[in-house]
């Protein structure tokens, strides 16, 4: 591990926790142990920020990541009930290893400084393997500053297999609607957003129609699972937001599911009207003009 110290501008990605009661001793400071740990955790949230699905992504690249060597520095202690930082960053990609950079903050100070360096290998024999090379892509791209997906918009007929992936992953799957109260004669005649990740992997999809005069109408948000909080939903509704105002619209209403409320608030949504339901789900409409 480099003997240099590590700075909050050297990290692109940051995790944030709190310190709980178990992870201290009696004099309330956190086991050392711990540290490893909040690095493993925030790794999966690292993945999560490349808008990568860990185990699809895998079994995609036919390989998996293994530790191999995880170097941990100490420079003071965190304490019970305090917020941290824990940054990571790619600095280098070699044939089958891959190593971070990992640092955990307090604010501005540094706490713990880190190394952690995994090889890509066979997952049944775990002989390592050449790192491949749309991973690769994707992770010097990330610690470059590129974005991690590629949004596109287009006709049902030109989106329409991605789209209904994701589509189906969330609503028919997940939350169990219908498969024939899924599917209607509107995607014929909507523009429809789907974000792609760095493995071409539909990961987010969005549709937008004609509500009145000048008045857009937003549907079918839909971000997979293991990626929500990754920010793609925005993406996907500012893409269909930009395409609204560019075709002249000056207002878009959605139908929110009562759980995404906040979401659309954050965005400047309105509330217009009371809670009703629709396949069995509280929903709330929601208005913002363009």
């Amino acid at each position: 591990m480099s003997t240099a110290a590590p700075h909050r501008n050297d990290f692109r990605f940051f995790h944030r926790l709190r310190v709980r009661w178990v992870e201290v001793d009696m004099q309330k400071i956190v086991f050392n142990g711990h540290y490893a740990m909040y690095f493993d955790t925030a790794m999966g949230d690292y993945w999560r920020a490349l808008a990568l699905p860990y185990q699809e992504s895998m079994e995609h690249l036919q390989g998996d990541l293994y530790v191999k060597r995880l170097l941990v520095e100490y420079h003071a202690s965190a304490r019970y009930d305090e917020v941290l930082d824990v940054g990571l960053q790619c600095q280098r990609v070699g044939t089958s290893s891959i190593q971070f950079l990992g640092g955990i903050f307090r604010g501005e100070q540094l706490l713990v400084s880190g190394e952690l360096v995994y090889v890509f290998a066979d997952p049944a024999s775990q002989t390592s393997r050449p790192v491949p090379d749309a991973l690769r892509q994707v992770l010097l791209g990330h610690a470059a500053g590129q974005p991690v997906v590629r949004l596109q918009t287009g006709s049902w007929q030109d989106l329409s297999a991605d789209a209904s992936r994701v589509r189906t992953e969330v609503f028919v799957q997940e939350q169990g609607i219908a498969l024939e109260e899924e599917w209607d004669e509107a995607d014929a005649t909507a523009v429809h957003a789907v974000a792609y990740n760095g493995l071409h992997q539909p990961v987010a999809t969005g549709r937008l129609l004609v509500h009145g005069p000048g008045v857009a109408r937003i549907g079918r948000m839909a971000v997979r699972q293991a990626l929500r909080g990754a920010g793609l939903g925005v993406q996907i509704l500012r893409a269909l937001m930009t395409a609204a105002h560019e075709r002249g619209d000056h207002e878009v209403v959605l139908n929110a599911q009562l759980s995404a409320r906040g979401f659309y608030e954050r965005l400047g949504f309105q509330v217009r009207g009371e809670v009703f339901h629709e396949v069995d789900i509280p929903h709330i409409q929601m208005s913002r003009a363009l």
